[in-house]
């Protein structure tokens, strides 16, 4: 987390003094400095290095730039399906209603593999689905295995098809690689819909 902090501090920082620069040299009625070739930048574990020495300030300035546009679209993640929609939630002065067919309400296991998006004291709300197909990736769905005992819940990271039927594979958000083997969607018991903290 520190060094993560400390990478996007210096982007930010970088970027600034990049933003000052341009100003600086429009108000020069000078031209910026020409762009580089993409083939000149390369990255190395979060090191900025450039081909070039003669170009290094514009070079850092593009490769922080081009670094902070790869990371925006990074960050495009697959989230849940829409289970549930507005005119099913009903808000009033002392209750809320939310009317869901097949809802069953839920805890879990305090094993962390789901941190920061939910934790053992968290209450849920999943429900039970008619099909594959509702299906999709960035769902969180509970299922069984045969390499574990009890219930998993763990988010779809990838939708599939194969000589057994329509597939899902699956990892924790915590957890730094996705779970051994494929669910069937006979292992699949509910999907999440609803986390109240």
């Amino acid at each position: 987390m520190g060094m993560r902090l400390t990478v996007t501090t210096l982007v930010l920082l970088t970027l600034l003094v990049s933003a000052a620069n341009i100003i600086y040299h429009e108000s020069q009625s000078e031209k910026p400095t020409e762009r580089i070739n993409s083939e000149e930048i390369t990255f190395a574990q979060s090191n900025l290095t450039t081909s070039n020495p003669e170009k290094e300030t514009k070079s850092l300035n593009q490769q922080i730039l081009d670094y902070v546009v790869i990371k925006e679209e990074d960050r495009e993640k697959a989230s849940p399906s829409n289970w549930i929609k507005e005119d099913q939630i009903k808000v009033y002065d002392n209750k809320i209603i939310i009317e869901i067919d097949n809802a069953q309400w839920a805890r879990f296991t305090d094993t962390n593999s789901m941190d920061p998006f939910f934790d053992s004291e968290a209450n849920a709300i999943e429900i039970v689905p008619k099909s594959a197909d509702q299906i999709r990736v960035g769902d969180i769905i509970s299922f069984t295995t045969n390499y574990m005992d009890g219930t998993i819940i763990h988010r779809v990271i990838e939708k599939g098809i194969d000589e057994k039927g329509i597939y899902f594979i699956t990892k924790g958000d915590n957890n730094e690689n996705a779970d051994p083997g494929k669910t069937y969607f006979e292992n699949v018991k509910r999907v999440l819909v609803a986390i109240i903290y």
